[in-house]
C-alpha cells in the first residue's frame, strides 16, 4: 500500500460486504464514498431534504480523520431515487455548501432499499498530500 494512500472506516455492515472504506485519502485528495441517511432513511421516511441532510453531514464528517471540514470539498454527487425530489435535495446541498460551492452532480439512479431516497459522495482537497 502505498504511503499516500490511507483508508478510514469500513466498519459498517454494508462496508465489511462490500469490501469498501468510509474514507480514503489518496495524495491531496479526500474521497468519500456513498453515504446513505442512518438506518436507510427509517429516521426521514419519506423525506428527501432531511435524509439529504443527514448523509451530507456523515459525508462531511468522515473527512474529519484527515482534518478536513465542509469548507474543504470540491466535489460533491447526489444520487437520487427520484427527480421529484431533486429540489429538496439541492436545497440541502446549498445549505450546507452555498459559500463552499463544489462542482456537483445530481443523478437519478434505484436503491435495492425503497426507503433510500438519495445517497450523496464527496471529494475534497487537502492544501498538501502532507497534511
Amino acid at each position: 500500500m502505498s504511503e499516500q494512500v490511507r483508508r478510514e472506516g469500513g466498519d459498517s455492515e454494508w462496508e465489511r460486504t462490500l469490501g469498501a472504506a468510509t474514507a480514503v485519502a489518496a495524495g491531496p485528495l479526500v474521497l468519500v464514498g456513498g453515504t446513505l441517511p442512518p438506518a436507510a432513511g427509517a429516521a426521514a421516511l419519506g423525506d428527501t431534504y432531511e435524509q439529504t441532510r443527514s448523509a451530507l453531514a456523515d459525508a462531511v464528517a468522515a473527512l474529519g480523520p484527515f482534518g478536513l471540514a465542509a469548507e474543504d470539498v470540491v466535489r460533491t454527487r447526489l444520487y437520487l431515487a427520484h427527480g421529484r425530489d431533486a429540489e429538496d435535495a439541492t436545497r440541502a446541498h446549498r445549505e450546507l455548501f452555498a459559500e463552499v460551492r463544489p462542482v456537483c452532480t445530481v443523478l437519478v439512479v434505484g436503491f435495492p432499499d425503497s426507503r433510500v431516497l438519495v445517497q450523496v459522495e464527496l471529494e475534497a482537497y487537502r492544501g498538501g498530500a502532507d497534511r
